[in-house]
C-alpha cells in the first residue's frame, strides 16, 4: 500500500507540534533552527496541502484550531512511531558493527596499543574496540572469564592454560634519582647485590615484577621491596626522588633519561633483564575477523 499524494513530510509535522507545544511560531522556529518567516511559510504550505486551518495567528502567539489539534494529536502518534523507527535502524547497525574487546597490561596499553589501534582502524574503521587496563595477572583473568576477546601481556612465561604468541621483547633498566648514591656509581650493579637491594616494586601481579623477581630470585630471596606501588607514573616519582632503585621498561624510562630525571645504573654482564610481550587468547579459539586483524598490525607495527 502506497502513501497517498499529499501526505505531509515529517518535519513540518514535527515542526507544527513544536508550535503547539511553544505556543508560538518564533518559539518553535528556534527549536529547529530557522527563521520564524520561514517556519510561517512551512505551515501555511501544509494548511493549503491539507486544505485545512490549523493555526490562529494572533499578535501574543499562535494558537491550534480544533483541525490543527486533531493534527496534532495524529502526528505525534506519527512521530513517536518514526523515532521508534530510527531507534531500531540505530540498533540494527550498532549490532552490525563488528566489536572488538581487549584487555592490555598497563605499559603495552600506554606506549603501544595507541599505534597498534591506530593502523587497525586505518584498515577497518568500522571495527568498534574496547579496551580495558589492568595488570598482567588482572588481564590473563579476563580473557580466562571471556570478558576480553585479546589479551596484551608481559611476563617472563606464557599463562599455562592460555593460547598466545610473543610480539616482541622489552628491555628493563635499572634507574635511579639524580641525588641517589647509585647515580655517580662507576662500577656495574651485580645480580647478588641488587637482590640483596630493596627496591620500588609494582604491586603483585605486575608482568615487570613477576620478570625482575624470578631473575633475582635465582641469587636467593629478593630484598623486602621499599614499596610497592601500582603504576609505573608513582615509581618513576619516587625513583626522581631519590626514595630507591627501581627497574623500569625502556618505554617509560626513556623520556627521564633523556630528560636527565633518571640515571641509568649499569648492570654486570651476568644480569640481563628483559622480559617479553605476549597477546593471549582463550586455548581453542584462536583469533579470528577483528581480532585477528589486530595481532597482525601488533605483528607488523
Amino acid at each position: 500500500m502506497t502513501l497517498p499524494p499529499g501526505t505531509p513530510d515529517l518535519a513540518v509535522l514535527d515542526l507544527l507540534v513544536s508550535v503547539a507545544d511553544t505556543g508560538s511560531l518564533g518559539a518553535a522556529a528556534r527549536r529547529h533552527g530557522m527563521s520564524q518567516p520561514a517556519a510561517s511559510m512551512r505551515i501555511s504550505a501544509l494548511e493549503r496541502r491539507m486544505r485545512l486551518r490549523l493555526l490562529d495567528r494572533g499578535p501574543t502567539g499562535s494558537t491550534l484550531t480544533d483541525a490543527g489539534g486533531a493534527v496534532v494529536a495524529a502526528a505525534r502518534t506519527v512521530l513517536e512511531a518514526a523515532r521508534s523507527f530510527n531507534e531500531t535502524v540505530s540498533a540494527l547497525h550498532s549490532a552490525a558493527a563488528p566489536r572488538l574487546r581487549i584487555a592490555a597490561s598497563k605499559t603495552i596499553a600506554d606506549h603501544r596499543i595507541p599505534q597498534w589501534l591506530a593502523e587497525l582502524r586505518r584498515l577497518r574503521p568500522d571495527i568498534a574496540v574496547s579496551l580495558e587496563v589492568d595488570n598482567t595477572a588482572h588481564v590473563e583473568a579476563m580473557v580466562r572469564a571471556g570478558d576480553a576477546d585479546l589479551g596484551f601481556v608481559e611476563g617472563p612465561h606464557p599463562p599455562p592454560d592460555l593460547g598466545g604468541r610473543v610480539l616482541g621483547a622489552d628491555e628493563l633498566l635499572l634507574v635511579v634519582g639524580p641525588t641517589h648514591p647509585w647515580a655517580g656509581r662507576t662500577d656495574p650493579v651485580t645480580s647478588g647485590e641488587l637482590a640483596a637491594t630493596p627496591l620500588l616494586w609494582r604491586e603483585p601481579g605486575s608482568g615487570t615484577r613477576d620478570t625482575v623477581w624470578e631473575i633475582l630470585g635465582a641469587e636467593g630471596p629478593p630484598a623486602p621491596p621499599a614499596a610497592e606501588l601500582g603504576s609505573a607514573i608513582a615509581i618513576v616519582a619516587a625513583a626522581r626522588a631519590g626514595v630507591a632503585p627501581a627497574v623500569l621498561s625502556t618505554l617509560v624510562a626513556a623520556p627521564e633519561l633523556a630528560a636527565g630525571a633518571l640515571v641509568r645504573v649499569a648492570l654486570s654482564d651476568s644480569v640481563v633483564l628483559n622480559r617479553k610481550f605476549r597477546v593471549i587468547w582463550r586455548r581453542g579459539t584462536p583469533p579470528a575477523g577483528p581480532a585477528e586483524l589486530l595481532v597482525r598490525c601488533a605483528t607488523n607495527t
